[in-house]
This record gives C-alpha cells, sequence and structure tokens, in this order.
C-alpha cells in the first residue's frame, strides 16, 4: 500500500516534499500546496507500485491553496477529478493530516525525491536550510531530484557541499512569467513576491527554459529533473519512473 513503509520489501521508495501552512505578503490568502502537483506525481508512483512518503520541511497538517481545489467556488481546478478522489478518500487526506518533518527522516531510505509547488514554496522553501540540505542530499547521492512550479524557486539559491549552484551548467525550468502574468490579471494584482524566471535570467551559468503557457513540460539534465508548473506534475513524476528504472 503506497505511504506505509516498504524500504525493505524491494520496492522504490520516493519522497514528495510539500509546503507547510502560510500566508502570502502579497495577497493575505492562506496558502501552501497546489493539489495536482502532489496528487498527479502520487499516482503515477502508485501505479508502478512505489512506497510513497508525504513529508513537509515542519511536519503536520498541510493546505492546499484554494484555486488548486477541485471543489473551490472559483472552478479552476474542478476539471482535476484525481485530486477531488484524494480529497474524499479517508485513506489517503490521512496522508496530509500528520506530515513528518524532513528533519525527522533519513532521507538515505529513499530511492528519490519531488518537490510540490504551489503558493506556500515561495515562502517555505526560500531560506530553508532543511529544504536546501535535502535538495544537496538527494542531488550528491545521483538519486532523481525532481522539483515543479514554484518550488523551483528553492534552485534559485540551492548549493552543492563546494559552495556551487546545483543549477550551474544545468539545462532546467520553472513557473513561468507569461503563467505570472496570466495569474495577476486574473487575480487582479501581484500574487507572488518575485518571478522565478526574472531571477534565473539573471543568474549565470544556467539555462533556464520555458515552454507554452500551462503545457505539460519537464526537463532533465542529468539527474536534476524540473516540471513547469502545476500540469507538469506527471511528465517530472514520469522522468523519475525513468530514470529509476520502473
Amino acid at each position: 500500500m503506497a505511504g506505509s513503509g516498504g524500504e525493505d520489501d524491494g520496492r522504490k521508495r520516493v519522497l514528495l516534499v510539500a509546503s507547510n501552512p502560510a500566508v502570502s505578503d502579497q495577497t493575505g490568502w492562506p496558502i501552501g500546496f497546489w493539489w495536482a502537483e502532489l496528487v498527479h506525481p502520487y499516482w503515477a508512483f502508485a501505479e508502478v507500485g512505489y512506497d510513497i512518503v508525504i513529508a513537509s520541511p515542519d511536519g503536520g497538517s498541510l493546505q492546499a491553496d484554494a484555486y488548486s481545489d477541485p471543489e473551490d467556488e472559483s472552478g479552476y481546478s474542478a476539471h482535476d477529478f484525481l485530486s477531488l478522489g484524494f480529497k474524499h478518500s479517508p485513506r489517503h487526506a490521512q496522508l496530509l493530516e500528520d506530515t513528518p518533518a524532513l528533519g525527522d527522516l533519513d532521507v538515505s531510505t529513499f530511492d528519490g525525491v519531488l518537490f510540490i509547488g504551489g503558493q506556500g514554496p515561495m515562502y517555505t522553501f526560500m531560506g530553508s536550510a532543511v529544504i536546501a540540505e535535502t535538495l544537496r542530499t538527494f542531488y550528491e547521492s545521483g538519486k532523481p531530484t525532481a522539483v515543479i512550479c514554484h518550488a523551483t524557486c528553492a534552485l534559485l539559491e540551492a548549493t552543492d557541499s563546494s559552495g556551487e549552484l546545483i543549477v550551474a551548467g544545468k539545462t532546467w525550468t520553472g513557473f513561468a512569467n507569461s503563467e505570472e502574468q496570466y495569474a495577476d490579471q486574473a487575480a487582479g494584482q501581484q500574487i507572488q513576491p518575485f518571478r522565478i524566471e526574472d531571477r534565473a535570467a539573471a543568474m549565470e551559468s544556467t539555462n533556464f527554459i520555458v515552454n507554452k503557457p500551462f503545457a505539460s513540460f519537464a526537463v532533465q539534465d542529468g539527474n536534476l529533473i524540473t516540471g513547469q508548473q502545476q500540469n507538469s506534475g506527471t511528465a517530472a513524476a514520469e522522468l523519475v519512473i525513468r530514470a529509476l528504472g520502473v
């Protein structure tokens, strides 16, 4: 059963890392993880029999961004039947009620990791020592290290043990300016404190690329895997699965 342990039964074991709840300084909204970015990779991993653990930097109960909720009155994610099913499955919903803290896990027991986006990571992943250390540990171990959507903000500052940026010399993606512009226009205000694409473009020795707005797009460069936005979670998970040889 996915999420039930399994480090000794021969199955691949993957870690999903989601944001703890926060409040946006920009909008005043409660923010956290994005449903599709958690559920769609979870489903891809579950389908191939992986053992899955959902964790967060601080542990505890998680909260999703309202617009990602398939039952939100906005209707923005009403098409997301996978997340609707996860949300209403008592066994799966319970996985979000008391997540382990990253610092309490032995990450060496995992074969790969996927960092989930949403609005929360722009506040909870940036500047987080435990997020930076987890990224470094997986990346330097040569294990698939996947980061999607706004979680890629952590790659703007994450370094290896020598102090070099993990994305130095790498091709990668993340939430695009065109997508930020669409979201800001829909909300009638600036949602994020900064734009990932702007900061990535200002960095030397790295190649940040984007596809069409909201098209599924994931990039692999070595063992670093990145996905552009919420519609790219499955594509990123499939690259992890391919890297692990199923």
